[in-house]
């Protein structure tokens, strides 16, 4: 059953367990395998694929054919469900394309600064049972809204060495150029070393398991990365006046992700703290993945009591978690009072599973507090910046001697030299 703790006796980010370091086997073996794929390419992610998947495969990469009958296997209802997600996800991240800016307030002067996509991105997308369609639209359009030139999906093959046709679709409809059935930290090392068929990429992005997140932090500096993800959470802030059965529907829509997973409700209403524990062992009840939600909520799930809502808000500040439900009368008088969530959902009409899949924002999004100082996924994860500047030799005249005393501070003579020169006739 899901605990409740008195808010004010105690630090609510200290009720959490979220550290994502991985166990030292687990690290040895990533790095074995990263060292395996970069010797042996195909051969050994052919052969770690047999081993973690249970499934011998000749080739790795979806072909065309197959993703075009993937999509018209699919019946046209769900096909108008990914247009119309992948529609609203387009127009929403199409407001983050960044201009270019220049700077000309001063004669002889041009500072500016250009944002040009990342060249290539590969994205690791989960198998649990079936890849996540949502996963590939919000990875996958982001980057083709930033003009990433070559976009790959990775993703695990099932038992019979294939991918649903829902994530063959929604490949489809996003327009990743290649789709690789491939998954783990083999696929990690796979993008980054690059193989016989796997071309290497500049960035990694997508969630994954311990496996997936410890080669991503592994390969850090060799390829960027988007973050290290850890298991999904959701903190419900409610007032007594949300329906108990809504708000425990939200708190295990996270807990059936994985055990690991983290459920937290804050209220400042403790007859609906104890309605909420009775609705969760309820609906748990009927759960498909009874036994992974129950795990999550037993080792991992809380409910905070406390004083009032500004003392909710400042204990889910504390925690910063991934997603955050305003469940109150006037969630925008809340909202400013929040500066540590990965997405926001206001009222009570905004369950977190309308994030997931269809409202438009990323649902990549910082786990583990560290939204305290990261950002949802965006199209600034697939563009980089470039300064450019401009001085004419009357501009650097102007500002030489400075820069050569503040070089020479710093103990540089040759930084110092290299501005004067410039500023001389010939002669002198």
């Amino acid at each position: 059953m899901i605990p409740i703790y008195e808010a004010d006796r105690l630090d609510p980010a200290a009720l959490l367990s979220r550290d994502i370091q991985a166990e030292e086997d687990v690290s040895a073996a990533v790095d074995a395998i990263l060292r395996d794929v970069r010797a042996r390419g195909d051969a050994a992610v052919r052969a770690y694929t047999e081993q973690f998947n249970g499934v011998a495969l000749d080739r790795f990469e979806v072909t065309r054919e197959e993703i075009d009958a993937a999509w018209d296997s699919l019946d046209g209802d769900f096909r108008e469900t990914l247009r119309l997600s992948a529609d609203n996800i387009r127009r929403f991240h199409e407001t983050q394309v960044r201009r270019d800016t220049v700077l000309t307030d001063r004669p002889g002067v041009v500072l500016g600064q250009r944002y040009t996509p990342i060249e290539k991105v590969g994205i690791c997308v989960p198998g649990s049972p079936a890849a996540f369609p949502s996963t590939i639209l919000m990875n996958v359009i982001p980057a083709k809204i930033a003009g990433v030139r070559e976009i790959v999906v990775v993703t695990p093959p099932d038992r019979d060495g294939a991918v649903s046709p829902e994530a063959l679709a929604a490949a489809k409809i996003a327009g990743a150029d290649r789709v690789f059935k491939i998954g783990g930290a083999q696929a990690v090392a796979a993008l980054a070393y690059g193989t016989e068929t796997v071309p290497a990429v500049d960035k990694i992005v997508g969630p994954g398991g311990i496996f997936v997140a410890t080669a991503k932090r592994k390969v850090f500096g060799r390829v960027a990365i988007d973050m290290i993800a850890g298991p999904s959470e959701i903190l419900v802030l409610s007032d007594g006046n949300t329906d108990p059965a809504w708000a425990a529907a939200d708190l295990l829509s996270q807990a059936e992700h994985d055990v690991r997973s983290t459920a937290v409700l804050v209220t400042d209403s403790r007859p609906l703290a104890e309605a909420v524990q009775r609705e969760v062992e309820r609906q748990l009840a009927d759960l498909p993945r009874q036994s992974v939600a129950r795990r999550a909520i037993e080792d991992n799930g809380k409910i905070l009591v406390t004083r009032d809502l500004k003392e909710a808000a400042a204990a889910a500040d504390r925690i910063a978690p991934e997603h955050l439900e305003l469940c109150v009368e006037d969630p925008f008088a809340l909202l400013p009072l929040i500066h540590n969530a990965g997405s926001v959902f206001l009222g009570r009409y905004a369950p977190e599973a309308l994030g997931d899949y269809f409202a438009g924002p990323n649902h990549t999004l910082p786990t583990s507090g560290t939204a305290r100082f990261s950002s949802p996924l965006s199209v600034d994860d697939f563009v980089k910046k470039t300064q450019f500047i401009y001085y004419s030799r009357e501009a650097l005249a102007q500002v030489a001697p400075r820069i050569a005393d503040f070089a020479e501070r710093e103990g540089l003579r040759g930084h110092a030299r290299s501005a004067l020169i410039r500023t001389k006739t010939k002669g002198e």
